[in-house]
């Protein structure tokens, strides 16, 4: 919540000015972002006000800008279009078409909120700690390049005007900062380059091009219950759309959350986040909004422009409902070049250059990883790039892991002693038996687990194949040092277990 204790005037000032630049920025996204979901330009729009004022006031991250998003988007067009398909087969058309779709929309939207919440209740958010750097890397680079790549619609059709104003505009982020950082140089950008081109009447793609806003002028979002909130068909319909939205919302928050830590060098609370974000998106569902998440670029613009505080987030939520309902007419003059320009600006400050300094020194494992995420993130969605990269780590981990060594000693009795050490599991567990030479080994054999952990019922069955090959050749064999559990489960091997005092306790996994 606020601390007003912690703000001074600079602080204050920083806030609210970069607030202001992420609400106009905010605009044309989600009006882009609600295309893509096929709802009109107002759903995006409440999103972004809904949601991000409540991540503002209650999210894990001060300063975290959350709103309609495009890999969230992605999965709604997937509900509407099965659910127009299905309105269409009952005869329904025209108008009343669009708001019983949008009763589906509302209802997936209220259930990803309420699994989101579920998932910060029971602390699960500490997961996304799975998610290893390289994969962390691969994330910021492809989500950088799919901004940038996001920005290129904009410029079918336009002319040099469209190409100068962006690249003026890149050029004033870049050098203003230089010389001082009183007001951010986007909302100088803004205000500057919106006057020159509503005054010399320039020719170029505006705010208003996209979706004349002025429809929307006084339209407050109100309480809309959706007609299918208590029908268990449309529920069953749309679950598994709001668990793959809730997924992904949950995955793109989270990893912005940790990309936005790195950033300030003060950690944010990833459960609070979750519970912050599905509250906001069960509010959408019942005020008219769609589901959404974290923006990165929104949050990076955010960051770079000063706004560090919980105010600043406000400022953008309320900052656009205000221009939305009763400026609408100098939002529709603001050119488009300048905000995308401030994307390709945010594009470039969010790709990890320093990655490529790592190339030299990371392992191909890690490289392979980092490069996968990237292309995939690009190529498919968020959440597929980060999955695919926790299995490739998770795999690639197994394999380095995959060995399991035996130091070997004698005892004055001619005993031989195999010290194992290292993982003995499904991975290693096939070449676990060529550390032995039971043909030429003493008639008293040892195995000593000391330094070895048993971690999975492949584990214990190379113990029993092992414990049956010296049994087989007649010779006496003794296994030191396993935990109860794995005693437990050993068959084969069970009576030869030794007794020791400094047994570890550690339990085996297992199927039961």
């Amino acid at each position: 919540m606020f601390d007003i204790r912690k703000y001074t005037s600079h602080n204050i000032k920083n806030d609210i000015l970069s607030g202001l630049v992420v609400a106009v920025a905010l605009v044309p996204e989600a009006i882009a972002f609600s295309f893509i979901a096929e709802v009109s330009p107002i759903v995006g729009l409440y999103t972004a006000f809904i949601l991000g004022l409540i991540t503002a006031v209650i999210g894990g991250k001060p300063g975290m800008i959350s709103g309609a998003t495009g890999s969230v988007a992605v999965v709604i067009i997937g509900l509407v279009l099965e659910a127009n398909s299905m309105l269409k087969g009952l005869g329904v058309s025209g108008d009343e078409l669009y708001m019983q779709m949008l009763n589906y929309v509302l209802l997936a939207t209220i259930l990803a909120g309420l699994i989101q919440v579920l998932v910060g209740v029971f602390k699960l958010g500490k997961f996304i700690r799975l998610v290893p750097q390289p994969a962390l890397y691969g994330f910021v680079n492809g989500l950088a390049i799919v901004i940038a790549m996001a920005q290129f619609k904009f410029f079918d059709g336009q002319g040099t005007a469209m190409y100068a104003i962006v690249f003026t505009t890149m050029l004033i982020m870049y050098i203003l900062p230089k010389y001082t950082k009183a007001i951010p140089s986007g909302l100088i950008a803004i205000v500057a380059l919106t006057l020159v081109v509503y005054f010399a009447q320039i020719d170029t793609l505006t705010v208003g091009n996209l979706a004349n806003l002025s429809e929307f002028q006084g339209q407050l979002p109100h309480l809309i219950i959706p007609d299918t909130l208590f029908s268990l068909d449309a529920i069953i319909m749309v679950l598994p759309y709001a668990i793959i939205m809730a997924l992904v919302g949950l995955i793109e928050s989270l990893l912005t959350l940790a990309v936005l830590d790195e950033m300030s060098g003060e950690r944010g609370s990833g459960n609070q986040e979750c519970i912050a974000l599905g509250t906001g998106n069960m509010a959408c569902g019942f005020f008219g909004g769609m589901a959404g998440c974290a923006m990165i670029g929104q949050s990076i613009i955010n960051y770079t422009s000063g706004g560090l505080g919980r105010l600043s987030s406000f400022t953008a939520a309320v900052g656009l409902l205000v221009l939305v309902i009763s400026l609408t007419d100098v939002l529709n003059v603001i050119p488009v070049g300048v905000l995308v320009g401030i994307m390709f600006m945010v594009s470039i400050g969010t790709f990890e250059w320093s990655s490529f300094s790592h190339f030299k020194h990371m392992p191909k494992e890690d490289l392979l990883v980092m490069v996968a995420v990237t292309v995939i993130t690009v190529v498919e969605d968020l959440a597929v790039a980060v999955i695919a990269g926790v299995i490739i780590s998770a795999l690639v981990f197994a394999w380095k892991h995959a060995r399991i060594w035996a130091k070997t000693t004698f005892e004055e009795d001619g005993t031989k002693v195999y010290s194992l050490e290292g993982p003995l599991f499904f991975g290693s567990a096939t070449t676990f038996s060529d550390n032995f030479t039971i043909d030429q080994d003493p008639p008293k054999v040892v195995i000593d687990f000391k330094n070895a952990r048993v971690l999975d019922f492949s584990g214990v069955e190379a113990i029993d194949s092992i414990v049956k090959k010296y049994e087989d050749a007649g010779k006496n064999l003794l296994l030191r040092h396993l935990s109860a559990d794995c005693k437990k489960i050993l068959k084969k091997a069970g009576p030869h277990c030794t007794y020791e005092e400094d047994d570890p306790t550690y339990k085996v996994a297992i199927n039961y």
